[in-house]
């Protein structure tokens, strides 16, 4: 990730040895900044998209994919599937400045055609980025 830009938001990991136990714990953080507010993102995106992104972000790889279960997410957010389900179709259907934050990709099985599983893939215009992924630079707010 480059610095040239502001982030708005960040996942960060942090490891920790303990010299008494010697384990060793590494522990991820995500990050909003000022900015998030200033720029609008938050105010766009509502409470329950923005809680449904940071849920998503806790289950990413540097790539920005994420293959949490229906079930998972909804333990997560503490409710029912069928409410998970309807905030992540918000949360994939919401578009900051025309561009998705989330884009969601069902694979089938090619000799059973079931559904195999559900990816994820958080958008660097989310500002959301882990371990060296990239975010992207966004434009100043539009007066309207």
């Amino acid at each position: 990730m480059t610095n040239e830009h502001q982030r708005l938001v960040s996942v960060e990991s942090q490891s920790e040895y303990n010299l008494t136990s010697g384990k060793s714990e590494t522990r991820i953080f995500v990050k909003m900044y000022v900015d998030a507010v200033k720029k609008g993102l938050i105010a766009d995106i509502g409470a329950d998209r923005w809680q449904t992104l940071c849920v998503l972000s806790s289950f990413m790889n540097e790539k920005g994919e994420c293959y949490p279960t229906q079930d998972q997410i909804a333990k997560a957010l503490n409710v029912r599937r069928e409410a998970a389900n309807k905030r992540i179709k918000a949360l994939c259907d919401y578009r900051w400045q025309g561009r998705p934050l989330v884009v969601k990709q069902k694979t089938r099985d090619p000799k059973t055609q079931r559904w195999e599983n559900t990816r994820y893939t958080i958008m660097p215009i989310s500002q959301l980025a882990i371990f060296d992924g990239d975010t992207e630079e966004l434009p100043e707010p539009r007066d309207e």
